[in-house]
């Protein structure tokens, strides 16, 4: 009667492990979730879908935000951000998956580019260039090259704003963004609900499980 109970037993273990592993939370990203602020986006837009379309156009077209930092700080924000939701975010696992492995590459050229910490977490550079293009918006520069500091911020506020004045080609980055609007128009075509609406996304924290 023990052996029967103790098959019993192990029978139901081995049913109940599937149901475990599906109920597994999903890989973190190594630098954490992030969230963009309230006006990521104008209106009642979706804000990823926005970003989606924002950093496509800007890394696609520099020469678009020339002279402009509060725009490119905006841009390289939203693609912080992207480079966490996309490839984590449970909303868009029925994205193709490379679009993450371009978006991080590509956010290594940005890193470089603009003196962002390899390690600095992905809320804190959305902050802090959301935070910057406000004050530049505003006309306070000081304020921004405070924003832009480190340890974020290795290059040190001035020399951060000027880099994001002259936006330079970043070719790997501009890729992996229109990459991820072309899977985007791809699910559209398809009526994907992963790719449509305002629902998964919030405020910019689809990806948090």
């Amino acid at each position: 009667m023990a052996a029967v109970r103790s098959r019993a037993a192990l029978r139901a273990a081995l049913f109940c492990l599937p149901l475990l592993a599906g109920c597994t939370p999903p890989q973190a990203p190594p630098n954490g979730w992030a969230t963009l602020p309230n006006d990521a986006v104008v209106g009642a837009g979706d804000p990823v879908r926005g970003a989606i379309i924002n950093t496509a156009y800007v890394f696609g077209n520099p020469g678009s935000v020339a002279g402009q930092p509060d725009q490119a700080a905006r841009a390289v924000a939203n693609y912080a951000f992207l480079t966490v939701e996309l490839p984590y975010g449970p909303r868009w696992r029925g994205f193709n998956p490379t679009i993450g492995i371009e978006l991080g590459f590509g956010m290594q050229e940005v890193q470089a580019a603009f003196g962002i910490a390899p390690n600095a977490p992905t809320q804190a550079v959305v902050d802090g260039l959301y935070g910057a293009s406000r004050a530049l918006r505003a006309g306070d520069t000081a304020a921004a090259e405070r924003i832009l500091s480190p340890p974020v911020f290795t290059l040190g506020g001035a020399a951060t704003v000027q880099r994001l004045a002259a936006m330079p080609v970043l070719p790997r980055a501009a890729a992996g963004a229109n990459l991820a609007m072309q899977e985007m128009d791809r699910q559209d075509r398809l009526g994907s609900p992963r790719g449509g609406g305002a629902g998964g996304g919030g405020g910019g924290g689809g990806g948090r499980p």
